[in-house]
């Protein structure tokens, strides 16, 4: 996906975002390999050096006429670049030496550096770069030795001393070779970084939707299966006695089963591609007369005090999973019948207070343990707070604070 997007960009943002290309594994890192030789551009390098070089030896009638021995000194100073990728360093001293070999032989100057300019830039970007400055330093060193002292015991015969000036102008194009493979590797340690966040930033999303699809499943699960337990159990004990209460309990346990399917479905959507649109609305406090009518089935008597306002599908949601595990703790947890659910709207926040009279059953209902954490992590996605635990008289409650939008209250 990112070499896409890269590639969708255009070669204006390589500078950006790094070529696509670079997104893969790093064949200069320390420790891996490039299972492919650079054989393509060794080559296309290869014949741009020996036909330059052919070119030059034509405007410079002073040096030595190239004979085997000089194309054989061109070819494996272009030969070494195949492995450098693979042992950068020593590519690019033997390069500089050879290069020296063959000036030093007297042979007319041309694109030969062009070897040696490659290969100190693949050891610079792959983090070698004292090595790399050596090699050029050797090279720079060897020519001012050979060109300003040794010219008279070397080829070409008659050859004369050379000026600063060409030195100069060798040194200045060493400086920009290497200022330029610093520049790019800079960059790429930039890409990489970046590419390393990007690589965290992701599978910090997909914790994320894992967590929120696992509390949905939570919520959704907990309350229903409590409501089908508590059923499951009126039932076997009216089985003989009193059927048509046994029937009436069926019944809500298969009504419970079916919307918990449902529901569970509605989350697994959210597994579907990217960009799809989702099937059903998610649930919000306008279903909260449905978590009454299934509190009361379990012999649960809920009292709602307030209006439910216009949230955002958010907060909504989060408010109603919030009331909904409350409630289904004060099944589970709780020896009250009687549990009563206020809200209150205004200045931009909804206080969600759900209290139930106690005492504690203390006995083990089967749940997993996470639904006051999973309370928590919602409210704090929104901002918002939550507050559970025991009262003075001996209930329970769980006082919720969400941020919502006023503007949509209106």
């Amino acid at each position: 996906m990112d070499e896409q997007r890269v590639r969708e960009r255009g070669p204006a943002q390589w500078w950006q975002y790094g070529p696509p290309w670079w997104d893969r594994a790093d064949a200069t890192a320390p420790g891996t390999r490039r299972l492919r030789l650079p054989w393509r551009t060794t080559a296309l390098l290869t014949v741009l050096v020996l036909m330059g070089s052919n070119f030059a030896a034509h405007g410079q009638p002073h040096r030595e006429h190239l004979d085997p021995y000089a194309r054989l000194l061109l070819l494996g100073t272009c030969a070494l670049l195949l492995w450098r990728h693979r042992h950068p360093v020593p590519v690019v001293f033997g390069t500089a030496a050879l290069v020296l070999v063959y000036l030093g032989a007297g042979y007319p100057y041309g694109p030969v550096f062009a070897a040696v300019a490659v290969a100190c830039f693949s050891t610079v970007v792959a983090g070698h770069r004292r090595a790399a400055w050596t090699a050029l330093g050797m090279l720079w060193a060897g020519h001012l030795l050979i060109s300003l002292w040794l010219y008279r015991r070397l080829p070409p015969p008659g050859d004369t001393r050379a000026g600063l000036g060409p030195e100069v102008i060798i040194a200045t194009w060493v400086l920009i070779i290497v200022s330029v493979a610093e520049l790019v590797r800079l960059r790429r340690e930039q890409w990489a970084r970046e590419r390393a966040d990007r690589a965290q930033a992701a599978r910090r999303r997909a914790d994320e939707e894992r967590l929120r699809i696992a509390r949905e499943l939570h919520d959704v699960l907990a309350h229903s299966i409590s409501v089908i337990n508590v059923q499951a159990g009126m039932g076997l004990a009216l089985l003989d006695s009193d059927p048509e209460q046994a029937r009436s309990a069926l019944t809500t346990i298969k009504a419970a089963s079916k919307e918990a399917l449902g529901e569970v479905r509605q989350v697994l959507d959210t597994l579907r591609a990217r960009g799809a649109a989702p099937r059903a609305p998610a649930p919000g406090l306008g279903r909260l007369p449905e978590l009454v009518e299934q509190a009361a089935a379990t012999g649960l008597t809920v009292e709602v005090t307030g209006e439910p306002p216009r949230l955002p599908p958010g907060a909504d949601l989060a408010a109603f999973r919030i009331v909904q595990e409350a409630l289904t703790n004060v099944v589970r947890h709780s020896g009250s019948r009687h549990a009563r659910v206020r809200l209150e709207h205004g200045a931009g926040k909804l206080r969600l207070r759900i209290d139930d009279d106690g005492p504690a059953t203390g006995a083990d209902a089967g749940g997993s343990g996470n639904g006051l954490a999973g309370m928590r992590e919602r409210a704090a996605a929104l901002g918002g707070t939550i507050e559970a635990g025991p009262r003075a008289d001996g209930g329970f409650r769980v006082l919720a604070v969400l941020p919502s939008d006023d503007r949509e209250d209106r």
